[in-house]
């Protein structure tokens, strides 16, 4: 309790800091007010950055997806030359620094005449989150039984058939699954992000830092708050529906 405690009193401070009404980022509050809320929600610059962050996380998640259910598929069920250093390759970002990929995005993109766009943005994302999918979709495979495969197989249904109507069904707490983790981390991208957009593509983490650059009112408490209330419900919303213990593999399927 005591560590739990300790993880939740950031959370907690920056929650009470965004009531402050007085026009500058405090602890504790003097007095109560909803007015940075409202400030936070009408702010031009963070609805941009709502917008390209929705653009951005939309199509890296569903890319991360697309590749990282195939390159689990392949790791866990297919023996070939090069698979460990592949699979440590496609796991790195979880030891590399984010600033190291931003910055390789950054380089990569100069010289060969690419601007910040969001296809630069996206493409630096689903290396970021790609891990993650990829580990939530391996857990599946592991717990997928393959008789159901071979029972459809030895039905007559063809390798494509089984594949949309058993195999990725089945699959589908960890498809879900890696999806809602990547399009939360895709959204809460900051450093690689810091390197990798443009004023006209900054993603709201970006917009976030320019701003409190400037300002110091308690609007970035309150983006923080939402920020932490909707991966909550998020997060709350996929263990209730998904189980995410077993897809974590926290607890075994049953």
């Amino acid at each position: 309790m005591a560590i739990l405690g300790f993880l939740l009193l950031p959370a907690i401070v920056v929650t009470l800091a965004a009531f402050n009404g007085r026009a500058i980022l405090s602890f504790p509050p003097e007095t109560w007010s909803w007015r940075w809320f409202l400030k936070a929600l009408a702010y031009e610059d963070f609805q941009a950055g709502l917008r390209n962050g929705l653009i951005v996380t939309g199509w890296a998640s569903s890319i991360a997806l697309v590749a990282g259910a195939a390159f689990a598929i392949a790791l866990e069920r297919y023996e070939f030359r090069g698979k460990r250093p592949l699979e440590t390759v496609l796991l790195s970002p979880l030891v590399v620094p984010h600033f190291t990929v931003g910055l390789g995005f950054l380089i990569l993109a100069a010289q060969i005449g690419v601007a910040r766009g969001y296809s630069v943005i996206v493409a630096c994302h689903v290396v970021l989150v790609l891990p993650f999918v990829l580990r939530s979709v391996y857990i599946s495979l592991r717990n997928f039984d393959r008789r159901l495969e071979d029972a459809a197989a030895s039905l007559g249904a063809s390798p494509g058939r089984v594949l949309v109507t058993i195999t990725l069904p089945l699959l589908r707490p960890g498809l879900v699954s890696g999806w809602l983790f990547a399009a939360i981390l895709s959204f809460n991208e900051f450093t690689a992000s810091l390197f990798v957009t443009a004023q006209r593509t900054q993603t709201l983490p970006v917009a976030l830092y320019n701003y409190v650059r400037e300002y110091a009112d308690p609007s970035m408490a309150a983006v923080s708050v939402i920020y932490i209330a909707v991966t909550a419900t998020l997060l709350t919303f996929a263990n209730a529906f998904l189980g995410l213990a077993k897809v974590l593999n926290i607890e075994r399927a049953r």
